[in-house]
């Protein structure tokens, strides 16, 4: 195991997903499947990207390991310990930042400390993880005066001050803009190198996935399964358009565009793989 990965073996994080089925039913009385026997291991300290056609179930993945809903079958566990329902260990980060807008970025990151009952005693730590994610100095702000981008640091903030085992990332930067984004991509890979997280995140950017991750899970349509585990393999920091960053780009853009034909997709897989053990 190379990277920070290897580095943070004797830390907590190591997150189970055994066998999960799980489906929706429609206002119509339908059951739409979604997830069909996923499994899937992170390491402790490992930052594994999911990517998938939209509306796979990349995000109901990531609601199940946070606890928000329930899999109809399978296990999901973090170090030994089945997860029923949501905990602090489990830090999540959406889309959108989704802050108590009557509340300042201070008692925003402050929240989580106070529903645990622990804020007196860590409230030192507050901060911290306001300076980590770039935000010292606007303490007072309320969200209606924070750039996207400074939402979404603040809502980061927010997940960290609890030090979870594991982050969870739910598209968290798709809505910035393309500079935002790189920015934030780069911070988050500085906190993740110093804190030694699980993370794991879910994006439709090929690129971003790239750049972050190492290793990248490619899903099918829905009901998903996981169809190739991707090992990036190169080395940090990463240059976009360095040659191995390129092909792997392209190598999985075809996996995706063909999520849709089963039959051309399961092509892709084999020659995928055949390339990959010449």
């Amino acid at each position: 195991m190379d990277g920070p990965a290897a580095k943070a073996t004797e830390t907590k994080g190591f997150l189970s997903i055994d066998r999960v089925n799980k489906a929706f039913r429609h206002s119509g009385g339908d059951l739409v499947p979604v997830l069909n026997d996923v499994s899937l291991s992170c390491r402790p300290g490992e930052f594994v990207v999911l990517i998938g056609p939209s509306g796979c179930g990349k995000s109901t993945l990531l609601r199940l390991v946070a606890g928000l809903i329930k899999a109809d079958s399978g296990l999901i566990s973090l170090d030994g310990e089945s997860v029923v329902e949501t905990g602090y260990e489990r830090g999540l980060v959406f889309q959108d930042p989704t802050l108590f807008p009557w509340k300042t970025v201070y008692e925003n990151v402050a929240y989580g400390l106070r529903v645990r009952g622990v804020y007196r005693a860590e409230k030192d730590c507050i901060a911290k993880f306001i300076n980590m994610v770039g935000l010292s100095g606007f303490e007072k702000a309320l969200p209606h005066e924070l750039s996207g981008g400074m939402a979404q640091r603040t809502a980061l903030a927010r997940a960290l001050v609890n030090k979870p085992r594991v982050l969870l990332l739910d598209e968290s930067l798709g809505a910035l803009d393309a500079f935002t984004r790189i920015n934030m991509q780069d911070e988050i890979l500085k906190i993740w190198e110093s804190r030694k997280m699980t993370t794991v995140m879910v994006t439709h950017d090929v690129d971003e996935a790239i750049y972050m991750a190492d290793r990248i899970v490619v899903m099918s349509a829905r009901p998903a399964v996981i169809e190739v585990v991707l090992e990036v393999g190169i080395a940090r920091p990463r240059l976009r358009d360095a040659a191995g960053f390129l092909e792997l780009r392209a190598k999985i853009l075809r996996l995706l565009h063909m999520a849709g034909n089963r039959q051309g997709h399961d092509d892709v897989c084999k020659q995928f793989y055949q390339e990959e053990t010449v």
